[in-house]
């Protein structure tokens, strides 16, 4: 086994966080092609239950990954063969919300293990906050297809995947941009929970990392 491979397998957070941030800024250039929607969707997906894995710090997490992350792989490469197709569309939001919701909290089992902090569960702390983001995307996503016309952008109504993660990530950093918005009542109530989370991820979970941090060193 090299160095190199040794080192990545050695920070599974970073290969996660890695992977969630090579989605966002591939996802524009792929997002026209059947394929290239599959491919970031499984390998998204991939890397989400290898890192699990890897840090498996809950019981039968390797159950639960197994459960609801298999279905949810078809349902991607469904998704992304009919992507208008409202039956898919909710059953692989209903998968994947879980999924992504329960891999946040597993990865957040091993920040908060010890009260020692490690190179990979820095890149654990931002890993953790992108999942949370795409879990809230897809619950977005089942708010849309059940009550339409919830989210509006600049073009009108419309329900575009990608741009309900731009809303998610949006909401969950606090940004407040505005050009991607919620408009149904369902939406805005999600909308804020999701602001809440946002705020407890920071008070909660980098104000620890950064306290611990600052006891190390003195």
């Amino acid at each position: 086994m090299t160095r190199p491979f040794r080192q990545l397998t050695a920070h599974p957070s970073a290969m996660l966080l890695g992977a969630q941030l090579l989605q966002v800024l591939a996802w524009p250039f792929l997002d026209d092609s059947t394929v290239g929607r599959a491919f970031l969707g499984v390998i998204g997906m991939l890397a989400v239950g290898s890192a699990v894995l890897a840090v498996r710090r809950t019981p039968n997490v390797s159950r639960v990954v197994l459960i609801l992350g298999a279905p949810a792989m078809v349902l991607t490469l469904l998704e992304a063969v009919f992507p208008e197709t409202d039956p898919i569309v909710l059953t692989s939001g209903l998968l994947h919300a879980p999924f992504y919701f329960y891999v946040s909290y597993a990865m957040l089992r091993y920040l908060f293990h010890d009260e020692e902090v490690t190179t990979d569960e820095y890149y654990a702390t931002g890993a953790a906050f992108t999942v949370v983001a795409w879990g809230f995307a897809y619950v977005f996503s089942v708010v849309q297809v059940v009550w339409a016309d919830s989210f509006s952008n600049a073009e009108g109504f419309g329900r575009a995947w990608f741009e309900l993660l731009y809303l998610s990530f949006s909401v969950l950093t606090s940004v407040g941009l505005s050009d991607v918005v919620a408009v149904g009542e369902q939406a805005r109530a999600v909308v804020m929970v999701e602001m809440m989370v946002g705020v407890f991820y920071i008070a909660m979970v980098v104000s620890r990392m950064v306290g611990l941090t600052m006891m190390r060193r003195r």
